[in-house]
């Protein structure tokens, strides 16, 4: 076997680069389309007037990015088809966002998320979670900017480092120009031509490894179908109940409280519209999923006798994908720029999406907060600004990425030791009313000091093989002799612990990546509620109205109420939160100060009403009555 790198032709450049320039052309469509628009606002919202299907297209592709693209294949390749179980997890975080999560955002009337841990607790807490989230959004960018990078540097032999300096300026233009709806447009369209890339590796790639018949037979002899493993050791990589319930956790932390998914759904026009979005963007997540699971069996079935990592063709396992494609579509001009065009489409909704919400939470958490009475204009303008800013950050975060492995184990790692705990900060003031400011801070605390210490220990002592439990690779079809550097190469699916690795190397270390999220949300939730209990807990009656969510409100579906209820008729419900809350019926004096100062500050002169009125609680005396409405 040859090495394909550097076969891209004239054609591939073509359909590469109109990538590139639709994506722009998108950026500068809104830019003037918006023009007149100057409220920041309708820059980092939409002006809250967004449908579900472009959002929902949206959502699939900021989160299905080039780490599932080129990661994914590469890992079902390695491990085998049980990645395909991340479906149930996707299927468990979709529901639980749609109905615990964004209600309570939606109808608070919020823009950056954050904010309502400020409702809740206090502005400490806001401004942790804010650092948090900057960090943790800055060193994922980083990961997904990387990974389409390599892929062009392996089949075209581009500059690794020209290929992401281009990629993040692309993304900051077209982001900075058009704004959240410049982003969701040119999301949807990258989209699709993730879809079609797909589409073309998995037929081409089907009839060059003899059909799907041969796939399977070849994926089922060399033990890519054990999909179902239900040891429930912790240590082990993917099991059933890592995929499913610490893919649960791990994804959660992502949709549910994480403001790059948040921020589209409160862009739209109603709440339906964003409970739309979510369930259709499930629809994508599976489509995608499955994609990628079937690239991996085929890739496996093609080099089924001749592995061209161990073989010495390419430096990674995360190569395989790129390597593969320019394999069996090198012959097809124009079929290879395509694939990179949907590795890279993957990217740009990610970056975009990733700039757009970090420039969200830095103008409205701090800026804001700094600099009140600002003209619309200005506040436009350094919205604007903070995206270049947030641009070059991520852009450079690229550089260390490198040094992370595998892209996919990486990606998830950083989600799961940022994700989990504030989760679980989120969940403490959603789900338990009792909960008080020193449980949440010291859970938080708690949480962020767990998950940081398995997952910067896992980084410094990778697991062993007897825990990742690699699948073998052939090499035996090779068109060379097995040397003693061949016999070296075999020593890559063996990692056989040295004397000097502390106990812990191979016990809590060794932990599943997916399970860091869960320790994060665990300890955040434990420690919060038990801080709360020897500190006195919270009134829940004294809480501020519609800041909770309680199970009745999860399971609605099963009372009459909701029944009957026409779920069309959102702007009169909510209508109705506000009415509530607007009289303040049997609050004593100095919580009527509290609500008051809430009204103020969801009623801020720049943030307009949502569809003609505010999203406020409601009273305690009247959530029976609100409730059956819904």
């Amino acid at each position: 076997m040859e090495n394909v790198s550097g076969t891209f032709q004239a054609g591939d450049y073509v359909v590469f680069a109109l990538l590139f320039v639709v994506s722009s052309g998108i950026g500068v469509f809104f830019a003037i389309k918006e023009w007149k628009k100057e409220s920041s606002q309708d820059f980092l919202v939409g002006g809250r007037q967004m449908s579900c299907g472009p959002v929902a297209l949206s959502l699939t592709a900021s989160f299905m990015s080039a780490v599932t693209v080129i990661g994914a294949p590469s890992d079902v390749y390695r491990y085998g088809a049980s990645y395909i179980i991340f479906g149930i997890a996707y299927t468990f975080v979709v529901f639980l966002t749609a109905e615990v999560f964004l209600p309570v955002f939606y109808r608070s009337g919020i823009t950056s998320t954050y904010e309502y841990l400020e409702l809740r607790f206090c502005k400490a807490a806001r401004v942790a979670a804010t650092l948090i989230y900057i960090v943790q959004t800055i060193l994922y960018t980083g990961v997904v900017v990387y990974a389409p990078a390599l892929a062009l540097n392996q089949v075209t032999g581009f500059d690794l480092w020209g290929s992401i300096f281009a990629t993040g300026i692309v993304c900051t233009f077209y982001c900075t120009l058009g704004g959240l709806k410049a982003v969701v447009w040119t999301d949807a369209f990258q989209m699709v031509v993730m879809v079609v890339g797909f589409l073309t590796v998995l037929i081409q790639g089907s009839i060059r490894a003899g059909g799907i018949e041969s796939v399977w037979r070849t994926s089922h002899a060399g033990g890519r179908l054990q999909v179902f493993d239900f040891d429930v050791d912790p240590l082990r990589r993917h099991t059933f109940w890592t995929l499913s319930i610490g893919g649960t956790f791990t994804w959660l932390g992502v949709y549910g409280v994480n403001q790059s998914t948040i921020q589209r759904c409160i862009s739209c026009k109603t709440e339906s519209h964003a409970r739309w979005a979510l369930y259709l963007n499930l629809l994508g997540l599976w489509i995608i999923l499955f994609c990628a699971v079937v690239s991996g069996l085929i890739m496996y079935a093609f080099y089924s006798t001749c592995d061209p990592w161990r073989a010495g063709h390419i430096s990674a396992p995360d190569q395989v994908m790129p390597y593969f494609v320019m394999e069996v579509l090198g012959g097809f001009p124009g079929l290879p720029g395509l694939f990179v065009a949907c590795a890279f489409s993957g990217t740009l909704s990610t970056v975009a999406a990733s700039i757009n919400a970090l420039a969200t939470v830095m103008y409205e958490d701090f800026v804001s907060q700094c600099f009140t009475g600002l003209s619309n204009r200005a506040a436009n303008w350094i919205s604007k600004a903070l995206c270049v800013v947030f641009g070059v950050a991520c852009t450079t975060m690229a550089v260390g990425a490198s040094y992370m492995g595998g892209i996919v184990q990486a990606a998830l790692s950083i989600h799961g030791i940022c994700g989990g705990p504030m989760l679980g900060l989120f969940s403490l003031g959603i789900l338990f009313p009792v909960t008080n400011l020193k449980g949440a801070i010291g859970g938080l605390i708690t949480g962020i000091s767990l998950s940081f210490w398995v997952g910067v220990g896992s980084f410094i002592y990778p697991a062993s093989s007897n825990n990742t439990h690699p699948l073998e690779l052939n090499t035996a079809g090779c068109n060379f002799s097995m040397t003693a550097d061949g016999s070296n190469q075999t020593l890559l699916t063996i990692s056989t612990p040295t004397p000097d690795r502390p106990w812990l190397a191979d016990s809590w270390y060794s932990m599943s990546y997916l399970y860091f999220s869960a320790v994060g949300f665990i300890g955040t939730v434990a420690a919060g509620l038990l801080i709360t209990l020897l500190a006195g807990p919270s009134d829940p009656k004294k809480m501020k109205p519609g800041l909770t969510r309680s199970l009745r409100d999860v399971f609605c579906f099963c009372s009459k109420g909701f029944i009957n209820a026409d779920l069309s008729q959102d702007k009169e419900d909510l209508a109705d939160f506000g009415d509530a809350w607007e009289t303040h019926p049997g609050v004593q004096d100095e919580d009527q100060e509290e609500a008051i100062k809430m009204d103020k500050f969801n009623g801020r002169s720049d943030i307009p009403p949502i569809n003609g009125y505010t999203n406020a609680g409601f009273d305690h005396k009247e959530m029976s009555q609100d409730q059956a409405k819904l």
